[in-house]
Parts: C-alpha cells; sequence; structure tokens
C-alpha cells in the first residue's frame, strides 16, 4: 500500500504540490488565530469568602466568625474541600469545587449560603466575596515611578487609588486591580487624657463627633426671581484646623468649650501599605 502511495504521488506531482501548499497556509492560519495560554490554568474551581473582624484575636476570629462560615459551606452543592483560616481581625475561607463546576454558579451558591449564615456571625464582622479569578489569574504588574522628584509616594498611591485603578478595571476581562505599597495619607487625632476626664467626656463622645463634623447635609429650595437654588451644608473637614475646631462640649448657653476643643492634637500622617 505504502508502494502505491508513492506511485500515486509521483504520478501526481502538481497535485501534491497544491495540498502540501493548501496545509501549510492552514496551519499558519490556525497558529495566528489559536488562543494561547502562557500558564496552563490547572486551579481548582474556589470562591475566596473574606470577612473583616476588626481589633479581634485568632482564637476570637476561628471561634465567631471561622466555624460558623467553614460549617455551613461544607453543605453546598458540589464543594468537594473547604479551608478556614484566621488571623488577627481577618478571616478566609476558601470552598473548593468539583471540576467542571461554572464558577458564576459557585460563586452564587456560596452567596446564597453566606446570606444564609449571616445572622450567627457578629454585627461587626463583615464579609465579601473573593474577585472571580483563578489562582493564577495575576497577568500584569506595574509600579509608578515619578522620575522627576515632583511627587512622594503618597501622591502616587492617591493617583493608582483613585485614577489608575478604574481606568484598567474597566478593562475586558479585568476582575481586580490590587494596589501595594506607597504611602496612604490619613489623619490621626491624639487626645489628651488628662482634660478628657477633666470635662467628662468619653472616646465615643469624641467618635461621634468627629463623625458628626464631617459630612454634608441637604436642606430645602429658595427661589428666587423664578430661579431655584439648592440649599445644602457643607462639612467635610478638609485640613488640621477642620478637626481642631471640632466642639466636644459646650456650655448652658451653646457656645463651644475651647478648653475642650485646646485638648485635641490633630496631625496628618502617612502610612505604608
Amino acid at each position: 500500500m505504502i508502494a502505491a502511495l508513492i506511485r500515486a504521488s509521483i504520478a501526481n506531482r502538481v497535485l501534491v504540490l497544491l495540498a502540501t501548499f493548501a496545509l501549510g497556509a492552514w496551519g499558519v492560519w490556525a497558529a495566528l488565530r489559536m488562543p494561547l495560554d502562557a500558564i496552563p490554568d490547572l486551579s481548582d474551581v474556589q470562591v475566596i469568602i473574606r470577612t473583616s473582624y476588626p481589633g479581634q484575636a485568632p482564637r476570637i476570629v476561628e471561634n465567631q466568625v471561622t466555624y460558623p462560615l467553614t460549617t455551613t459551606m461544607l453543605s453546598v452543592p458540589g464543594a468537594k474541600n473547604v479551608r478556614g483560616y484566621s488571623f488577627f481581625g481577618d478571616s478566609f475561607v476558601y470552598v473548593l469545587f468539583e471540576d467542571g463546576t461554572d464558577l458564576y454558579w459557585a460563586r452564587s451558591r456560596v452567596l446564597e449560603y453566606l446570606n444564609q449564615v449571616q445572622s450567627r456571625l457578629p454585627a461587626q464582622a463583615k464579609t465579601s466575596l473573593g474577585p472571580d479569578a483563578t489562582g493564577v489569574g495575576w497577568v500584569y504588574e506595574y509600579a509608578l515611578i515619578d522620575r522627576s522628584g515632583r511627587m512622594d509616594l503618597s501622591q502616587l498611591r492617591a493617583l493608582q487609588d483613585w485614577f489608575l485603578k478604574y481606568e484598567l478595571k474597566a478593562v475586558p476581562n479585568v476582575s481586580e486591580v490590587a494596589s501595594i505599597g506607597g504611602m496612604v495619607k490619613q489623619y490621626q487625632i491624639v487626645l489628651d487624657p488628662a482634660r478628657l476626664r477633666a470635662y467628662n467626656i468619653p472616646h465615643a463622645k469624641v467618635i461621634e463627633a468627629v463623625q458628626r463634623s464631617n459630612q454634608e447635609t441637604g436642606g430645602s429650595v429658595l427661589e428666587l426671581g423664578e430661579a431655584e437654588y439648592m440649599v445644602r451644608a457643607s462639612g467635610y473637614l478638609k485640613s488640621l484646623d477642620d478637626f481642631r475646631k471640632i466642639p466636644l462640649s459646650a456650655s448652658e448657653a451653646g457656645v463651644p468649650a475651647s478648653e475642650v476643643v485646646s485638648g485635641i492634637a490633630a496631625k496628618s500622617s502617612r502610612v505604608f501599605r
């Protein structure tokens, strides 16, 4: 049979050459349009549940958050393994599903069971699902560098968090943009315990005063000259002086006590993340 195939090829040289060119062209066309992946995605189908429980020790996080979540997620349809990790103030629960399970179906089922267990968690515990990406979904890493020297690390981090992050999240197939490093600007209020005790002001009242001073309030509408003007009160804190002017106590006539206000020392700082 091989000898007959060789004789037929010799007798039909033109057809053999045309078939060879056709196969070569088809191979080039397929190679240019074939979707390739540098790292094959062999990871399990998993859904991550992150719970923030600020200020609690790992043992408390384990008993009050991680354990109720893991025992509930064991009954999720298609789940083959559930892993829980407890840290200081944070809990991570990984729900692994059978191979071939649709990721978005798995996320919807986990979210359904998460709503059922929410009443058993502490009120301060805030749960959220991780991004809809696999373990090998980290595809690109970049760094912001100011070669002119006119921006510090806090300004670069602000540029990343408030501008570049949202532009990149709009790119198709990008599920999350994680910011690492830089200096996050924040304001710290350092209290004077002696003065707070002298005026009988607890810490909770200071926190409430700061929260009430950092907000905006909507008002009514004024009609002047056939035109409507919206009335609103703008009270966002923008500088250190604004923090220092927050009243914590007032006299019977409604005048803020300057001694109490001067007992607060506000300062601006930057925290490395």
